[in-house]
């Protein structure tokens, strides 16, 4: 089965894991937008606990719009932000060296679309951890009814529910604030390699 997915940034683990165990993968960015879902939204852990990192879009209040289509905004400085919290987060991290030159370039670089971001980040976490799955980028909504070997997880793989059946969790993995806060999954592929390096190519090999 080839899962159809929705374009995201950067990906939880979960997301890399369901990757590294495809061979093909197709992003759906024929999709409508959704709100408040990994489309423009990544998690890290902060001393305080997990932070979302949001994305700022262009709205077009009232008019439903695919996924190629939705522009970026650079009203607020939501890019200074997310690299701020980045390097809070993990600065202590024993491999941030190694990846925020890499996050830093993707995060200043100014994009038109959203999908643009987000096949940039998608790409970089393939580089990171050594992946060489297959994307098929569908400019046009994917019917699943006329592409009967696929699995659509566009609306079921979303950050306030339950993992689809098809997504494993990934492994527990060593975190910056696990002492205090206790392991935390479901969160971005930039938590995995600051936290595990070149380990996290194993890691989400990893089922539980």
């Amino acid at each position: 089965m080839v899962p159809v997915l929705s374009a995201f940034y950067f990906g939880s683990v979960e997301h890399f894991s369901l990757m590294a165990a495809s061979p093909k993968v197709i992003i759906d960015i024929g999709e409508h937008y959704e709100r408040q879902s990994y489309r423009t939204r990544t998690s890290i852990i902060g001393p305080n606990g997990v932070q979302d990192l949001n994305v700022q879009i262009v709205r077009d209040h009232g008019r439903k719009m695919p996924m190629r289509e939705v522009g970026l905004s650079y009203v607020e400085s939501w890019p200074q932000q997310h690299l701020h919290a980045i390097r809070s987060a993990y600065g202590n991290a024993p491999w941030f060296i190694h990846y925020i030159d890499d996050i830093e370039a993707v995060l200043m670089k100014r994009y038109d679309r959203l999908v643009d971001l987000d096949l940039a980040t998608l790409r970089l976490g393939l580089k990171w951890l050594g992946l060489k799955t297959e994307l098929v980028i569908s400019e046009k909504f994917v019917e699943i009814a006329q592409v009967p070997e696929v699995v659509d997880l566009r609306r079921a793989f979303h950050p306030k529910s339950p993992l689809p059946n098809l997504v494993r969790a990934a492994a527990p993995y060593s975190q910056v604030f696990q002492e205090r806060l206790g392991f935390r999954p479901r969160v971005s592929v930039i938590d995995l390699v600051c936290n595990t390096g070149p380990s996290a190519r194993e890691i989400i090999h990893t089922v539980v």
